[in-house]
């Protein structure tokens, strides 16, 4: 038994310490960029690339906060995210509570037509949306980054509702019948508090994407004032210079929301991984 044992030990300290080094080598660039935003261009390209700053040089988020316009690409980063969510969350769990558990003539084709979106590469219909936006007259507001990021993670969302929806048992729709709701009452009340796991989830995915694209922003977005953080960024690269050390700072601040995001809702998203099994039980 004493060698079995060993073995049992020696394979268990194998997978900490394989975990303990893939942390390393993810949260390493997080740190980097953390420590370089202290830094001045000689710093980071030449003298100490890697060590902490030898002056920690907190000016460079006074000039990224008040000479780039920071706060505002923020600000339209987070009303474009948001909008993003709270739209997509609501129509993709309508529709798929619609698919799932109404019976209906089409149901299934349309479901599939709707998944097949997210097989699309954005590249594919860049042109297509583009002209769209303009003929709607939306170019000169948030709208032209809401609506197309909401068309791009409605299929993704959809799926995951659906699955969820899924496994729900009847008897939850029976019971509320019974007491007299009506399906409205039921969906608000009985069948989205069920779901609560999937919905934070889809939240974060759908906040990460929203908060992160480049290339619809950079197509679609015309207006200066309404510039989003990651187009925001390529106003710190000059004709001749580059304040590196602005940048940083700007990708820490970028950074901020998504953690908060996912440290908000990583309990439910934990719990998304047993909640199937847990409502079938």
């Amino acid at each position: 038994m004493r060698p079995k044992l060993k073995k049992i030990k020696l394979s268990s300290w194998f997978f900490k310490g394989f975990l303990w080094f893939y942390a390393f080598i993810s949260l390493y660039p997080l740190v980097w960029m953390v420590l370089y935003s202290f830094k001045n261009n000689d710093e980071i390209f030449v003298s100490n690339p890697y060590g902490l700053p030898k002056v920690f040089r907190f000016e460079n988020y006074i000039n990224a906060w008040s000479q780039y316009n920071v706060p505002k690409y923020f600000m339209n980063s987070l009303i474009v995210a948001t909008a993003t969510v709270v739209i997509t969350i609501t129509l993709a769990m309508m529709f798929s509570y619609a698919t799932s558990r109404m019976r209906w003539k089409g149901r299934n084709f349309v479901r599939t037509y709707v998944a097949l979106g997210m097989f699309i590469p954005v590249q594919a219909v860049l042109i297509p949306v583009t002209r769209m936006v303009q003929t709607l007259g939306l170019s000169g507001s948030h709208w032209a980054l809401i609506i197309p990021y909401t068309a791009f993670n409605l299929s993704f969302s959809t799926l995951v509702f659906y699955g969820f929806f899924v496994g729900l048992p009847i008897e939850l729709e029976e019971a509320a019948c019974i007491d007299g709701a009506n399906i409205f009452q039921t969906f608000f009340k009985v069948i989205v508090p069920t779901v609560t796991p999937a919905i934070a989830t889809l939240s974060i995915f759908t906040f990460l994407n929203a908060w992160n694209e480049f290339i619809l922003a950079n197509v679609l977005v015309l207006d200066q004032n309404l510039k989003t953080l990651p187009l925001g960024i390529l106003f710190f690269q000059g004709q001749f210079t580059t304040d590196w050390g602005a940048m940083g700072a700007t990708m820490v601040i970028a950074s901020i929301p998504t953690v908060f995001v996912y440290t908000l809702f990583s309990n439910q998203v934990e719990k998304a991984i047993t909640v199937g099994g847990a409502v079938k039980g």
